[in-house]
Formats: C-alpha cells, structure tokens, sequence
C-alpha cells in the first residue's frame, strides 16, 4: 500500500521512479504483484497499475514516457480531433530518435523519426495533472501528409475519409501553411494543394 500510495498518481512508472521513492526496493516484489494483478509490466523498466483502466489517454501517456523525446501524432491524432472515423488500433507517435514499435499488454506503440527540425506544433494537454503531448491539429495533418509516401494521387487521399466539417471547425489554414513552410518540402507542399482540392474543395494555385 505505500508503494501504490506513492506511485499511483503517475499512472505508470519506471525502475528508475522506484528507486528515487524506495532506494532499497527489492525488484521480485514486481513480479509478485503481477501474478496476484496488481500490476503489469509494459515494456522494458515500464509498469502499470492494472486498477486504471487501459483508456486512450493512458496510452497516450504511455507512448509519451517510453520513449522520449515524442509525441502523440499521425493517425492516433486525427482519431482524437475526430477528423477520420476509424478506431485508431495503435498509437502513432513522432520522434526524433528512431523508427520503432513496441508491442506490449497495454498496446501497440508506433514511432516514426523525423529531422529535429520538424519535431515542432505539439501541444501538452493534461489528463489527471498528468501532461499529454499532442500534435496540433495542423500538425498532425502535415505530419500524416509528410510520411505518407502513398498519398500521391486524388484516390489515395479520397480514400481518408476525412470529416471536412470536424477539419473546417478545427484546422487553422494560416497556421497549417506557416508550418508547411518550414519543410521546405515540394511534395509535402504538392500533398497539401490536392489535400484541399480533393477534401474540402479549395481552389488552390
């Protein structure tokens, strides 16, 4: 019980957050706790306790922590801003470390490195006093449009389904063409002119 008293707050926590609260900590009690369900391991040094329900917001904390510096974007993001329809199945996340996944008992994880000076537009928002890194709408859409090496022709992008009145009530398009710029990208820019044309009817140069 004071174990849990201390870490619970954190919803999940790492060896090393043991040994900073209980220096003297002996790691068994870990697997003990396991086999009775107290507790589950991640991945790695990572655990949580299993009374917090496995919601959205857990994974996006757990995607935060495990491997950092990242945030939640892509996919992942789209689905939270309800601009495509389809349940996200994995956590999409952006780094700039490397590209890696983790498969764990509390769900996929998907990172995708980019150039450090493309790691920008995330937002925190907080869950529980817990901060939550979260692409901005506009960047999640640059970041989709930027890896998407299939998104190349009008069908690829038809095939989004995106929700054109969730993005028209959301997306700033100032902001989104001042990110753009700093790609210095010609065909994230090409993916951005058929994005508007073939989603939401744009007449674009």
């Amino acid at each position: 019980m004071e174990f849990r008293n201390a870490l619970l707050p954190f919803k999940i926590f790492s060896v090393n957050d043991i040994r900073k609260a209980f220096p003297s900590f002996d790691s068994k009690r870990l697997n003990e706790w396991q086999h009775k369900g107290y507790v589950q391991k991640i991945i790695n040094k990572w655990w949580r306790f299993t009374e917090i329900p496995l919601a959205e917001q857990l994974q996006y904390r757990v995607s935060n922590v495990l491997l950092q510096p990242s945030y939640v974007s892509l996919e992942t993001a789209l689905s939270f801003y309800q601009f495509i329809p389809e349940a996200v199945y994995s956590i999409e996340a952006i780094t700039t470390v490397k590209t890696i996944s983790y498969a764990s008992p509390a769900g996929n994880y998907h990172y995708h490195a980019i150039k450090p000076a493309y790691f920008f537009g995330y937002s925190i928002q907080f869950w529980d006093r817990l901060p939550l890194l979260m692409a901005e709408p506009e960047k999640a859409i640059l970041d989709y449009l930027y890896l998407g090496s299939q998104l190349n022709k009008p069908e690829d992008l038809q095939a989004l389904r995106l929700n054109k009145d969730a993005i028209n009530e959301t997306i700033k398009w100032e902001k989104l063409e001042l990110y753009s710029r700093i790609f210095e990208s010609p065909t994230l820019n090409k993916r951005i002119r058929l994005f508007k044309k073939i989603h939401l009817h744009v007449t674009t140069a």
